[in-house]
């Protein structure tokens, strides 16, 4: 299946009953999206006169992986949303697990990006500008290399902590959508959960810095939906495994004792290859 001539622009707010209307719409595939590591199709959904476009990822067509068992990432871009839900910053757009043209699988609210939002950047010199921190130097060729940095922004910052949270094998540059009415969100969560840490992400600009007074109220917030019987442990007992959930529940622990945010740990790559 080919990819549709010119995607069509979906709202920018995700309108209230959008988890309703892509677990409950009827699903219609337009297209493939080609840049997509694991089968990603574009659709639209139709329910009780609404309408609107989105991502249909099949169990069907997700690729081994030597480190997550098979056939559960959609399970886990689920579980992303949920966790996001809980903090109140709205940072995955409304993702459900439902039944489609391939099967089970995973089904999100298309979001239209912003074009002239900058959040990341290469830059010469060794020190970020003001409005930037530093990720790493990135060679670029003929010998060169650059600093590689990305935005002093609240936004990136709040999705640096749920990423932790949800312990993100893959935080790229591709993966940040703002869009034109200021808000950010983030997609591909397919590598999340595991219960071995695996933080991978270019988000590190405030690795070893203080948590915000927000992202520690939120983060308090965490603890308690994810305590035995806890209503965010009670949403993700259907996506993710028990050891998957106490993970989740120790690396919420660590950050409110430290009081700061993680840094990398050493044992896995902690920069995502390629970048974006």
């Amino acid at each position: 299946m080919s990819a549709p001539e010119r995607i069509p622009p979906r709202s920018v707010t995700p309108p209230p009953d959008a988890a309703e209307l892509l677990a409950r719409g009827e699903l219609t595939v337009r297209g493939r999206i080609r840049e997509a590591s694991n089968a990603a199709l574009y659709c639209t959904v139709s329910y009780n006169g609404e309408d609107a476009a989105c991502v249909y990822k099949p169990v069907a067509g997700e690729r081994p992986l030597w480190d997550f068992p098979d056939g559960t990432l959609a399970q886990r871009e689920v579980a992303a949303y949920e966790v996001s839900e809980a903090t109140g910053w709205g940072l995955v757009p409304p993702t459900v697990l439902r039944d489609g043209p391939y099967g089970e699988g995973m089904c999100q609210l298309w979001v239209e990006v912003a074009p002239e939002a900058e959040l990341l950047a290469l830059v010469d010199g060794e020190e970020p500008e003001p409005g930037w921190k530093a990720i790493g130097f990135a060679e670029v060729g003929e010998g060169r290399t650059a600093l590689l940095v990305h935005a002093d922004d609240e936004r990136l910052r709040r999705l640096a902590v749920l990423d932790a949270v949800i312990n993100n094998a893959d935080r790229k540059g591709g993966h940040l959508l703002p869009t034109g009415d200021g808000r950010l969100f983030g997609i591909d969560h397919g590598v999340t959960f595991n219960a071995e840490n695996k933080l991978r992400t270019l988000l590190w600009g405030w690795a070893g810095e203080p948590l915000t007074e927000e992202a520690a109220g939120v983060l308090e917030g965490l603890r308690k939906g994810l305590a035995e019987g806890g209503a965010l442990t009670a949403r993700l007992e259907p996506l993710i495994t028990g050891a998957e959930i106490d993970a989740t529940r120790a690396r919420v622990g660590a950050m409110l004792a430290s009081g700061t945010h993680p840094e990398p740990s050493g044992e896995w790559p902690a920069i995502p290859w390629p970048p974006v």
